[in-house]
Order: structure tokens, then C-alpha cells, then sequence
């Protein structure tokens, strides 16, 4: 049988051979080589092809951001597993969009690392009981204030809009161009002009100055002091 192949990027070198060790513990596994910062990580990947990278946010030359958009641009089919002390609803985003698989924190077991890249190999996002937990609690934060959102437009509205409307109408204020703001709710960019489109009919506005003074006439984003 096959051994999925792994590469670890840490810049600790304990942490590297603890997990290494832990990897090596299963038979399905083979840890093909180690990295101390994000652009060694990089440089592995293209000599190596592993199936897996396991690897760290805060890294020296290249973070895990960085290097996670830069591994999946030449290898798009890499599996690659975020392993981190930042339990944090930002850095999650950051790392989906960059195209990570998975979101483990180091404080997780044996179990649940291998849980996560059995997850990966089979196309499935994996998170870490405490990141889902944040996750949730996000969605849910944003799906409330979206809804107040909307309470505050219909006075204001000849018609309706969607919460995905309000939410890029929102993005559009604070200045974010239609590909940032595609980036940032994992649309197309096609899908985001056609929101803006439907926009502008619904609002009978047809300029963004217009639309970022009717988001801040509405209450949807609050001016810089």
C-alpha cells in the first residue's frame, strides 16, 4: 500500500520531531522532509511532490499564508494542514482563501492530526473542535448584524435586499474592489458584479460614490474618526 507522503514546515525544530515522531507511529505515513521556515517549505514542495504538507502560520522569510497561496499556485491538488498555537476567526479565513485543507491547533492529539489529514486526502476540510466552535460563532455574529442591517434599510429601500446584497454593499463602502471582495466571500468575481449590479437597479443608484454614501446614510458602515 501506498504511503502518503509529508512534508513538516515549523520553525521550532522540537515541534518538528515530535511530529515527526508521531507521523512515523503509522504505518500509512512517511515524513519526506522538513522545513524551518516558509520559503524552505516552498522549495521542498517542488523537489519532493508529497501529498501532504503539515505546517505552521508564524514562519521566518515566508508565513503560512504566503506560503500556502504559493504551493497551491504550482501544485493545486497538495494537501496542506495548518498546525498552530493562533486560535483565531482571521487567520482561518486568510488560510482557506490561500487554499488550505485543513485548521489543527497544536494543542490537538495524535487522533485528530491523523483525522485531519485522512480528511484532506478525501477532499474534506477539517478544523479543530475549538476553530468550528469559532467559526459558528462568527457566522452567527455576521447573520445578526446583517439582519439588523436589513431593518435598517427597508425604510430606506424601494425594494428588498438580499443579506448577500447588504453584505456586498457593505464590502463596497469600506472600499474593497470587486475581486477583493470576491476573495473575501469565495464568489466569483462574475457573481459580485452581478450583486452590484442588482444593487445599483434596486437603489436606483447607479455610481459607487452614491452607494457608499447611501451604506453610511444607512447605518451599514460607520465612518473612520
Amino acid at each position: 500500500m501506498k504511503k502518503t507522503r509529508i512534508i513538516i514546515a515549523d520553525d521550532h525544530s522540537v515541534v518538528r520531531s515530535g511530529l515527526r515522531l508521531l507521523l512515523q507511529s503509522s504505518p500509512d505515513f512517511t515524513v519526506v522532509a522538513e522545513a524551518e521556515d516558509g520559503e524552505e517549505a516552498v522549495t521542498l514542495v517542488d523537489r519532493h511532490k508529497p501529498d501532504v504538507v503539515i505546517m505552521d502560520i508564524s514562519m521566518p522569510k515566508l508565513n503560512g499564508i504566503e506560503a500556502t497561496g504559493i504551493m497551491k499556485q504550482s501544485n493545486p491538488d497538495l494537501k496542506i494542514i495548518i498546525l498552530t498555537v493562533h486560535e483565531d476567526e482571521e487567520y482561518v479565513y486568510q488560510m482557506l482563501r490561500a487554499g488550505a485543507s485543513g485548521y489543527v491547533l497544536k494543542s490537538a492529539g495524535k487522533k485528530e492530526i491523523f483525522a485531519a489529514i485522512e480528511s484532506a486526502l478525501s477532499g474534506e476540510r477539517f478544523f479543530s473542535p475549538g476553530i468550528s466552535k469559532l467559526i459558528i460563532e462568527g457566522f452567527i455574529k455576521r447573520d445578526k448584524e446583517q439582519l439588523q442591517a436589513q431593518e435598517q434599510l427597508q425604510p430606506h429601500s424601494k425594494q428588498q435586499l438580499t443579506k448577500r446584497e447588504i453584505e456586498v454593499l457593505q464590502f463596497i463602502a469600506q472600499g474593497f474592489t470587486n475581486r477583493k471582495i470576491a476573495e473575501a466571500l469565495f464568489l466569483s468575481i462574475r457573481t459580485i458584479n452581478t450583486h452590484r449590479t442588482n444593487l445599483m437597479q434596486k437603489l436606483d443608484i447607479h455610481d459607487t460614490a452614491r452607494l457608499v454614501r447611501y451604506a453610511i446614510e444607512a447605518g451599514l458602515v460607520k465612518l473612520k474618526n
